[in-house]
């Protein structure tokens, strides 16, 4: 099952559920100005449509103005947490809307077309392991078994291919 409220994606499995979290807005406001490699944020008129968006967790179409920003997820995710990820804290690409979007809109599972890591972090911000997702259907289980571990706080769903970061994934 799977709902829509606030911008946030969540999903139940049996009786957990999890959430799917785009980039935060007010995040998203910095990155549009400055990303977190310090660099000046150069809107783009995608011609050919198709770059993963992680404000809106949906694919661009062809004319939309986006960026190609850089990212730390888990960087930020510490500072609002106090977690210390050491050398776990990475930066990484990732495309946005170059202006204020709506956010998520609903749908499937944002992003599984391809194969997807489920990369599993403590509350401290440490990797504790991660898991290859091949099948769409198979993320309810991924998520089953990253959060039956009680170290677990949070998972990224990652790109295989690049490695970029393109949500994450909390406990209500």
């Amino acid at each position: 099952m799977t709902t829509y409220t606030a911008g946030l994606t969540t999903y139940t499995a049996g009786l957990t559920t999890y959430t799917a979290r785009p980039i935060d807005p007010p995040v998203l406001k910095e990155l549009r100005s400055t990303d977190d490699a310090g660099r000046e944020s150069v809107p783009v008129t995608d011609e050919e449509g198709g770059a993963p968006l992680r404000c809106c967790l949906r694919r661009s179409v062809p004319g939309e103005p986006i960026a190609l920003v850089s990212y730390a997820p888990l960087r930020r995710w510490a500072a609002r947490t106090g977690a210390e990820p050491g050398a776990y804290d990475e930066q990484g690409p990732v495309f946005i809307h170059a202006r204020e979007c709506p956010g998520p809109d609903g749908g499937a599972l944002p992003f599984t077309e391809a194969h997807r890591t489920v990369r599993r972090y403590s509350a401290d911000g440490h990797i504790l392991g991660g898991r290859l997702v091949e099948h769409p259907g198979d993320f309810e289980q991924a998520f089953t078994e990253a959060f039956a571990d009680p170290q677990v706080a949070l998972v990224h769903v990652r790109a295989v291919e690049y490695g970029c970061f393109l949500y994450e994934v909390r406990r209500p």
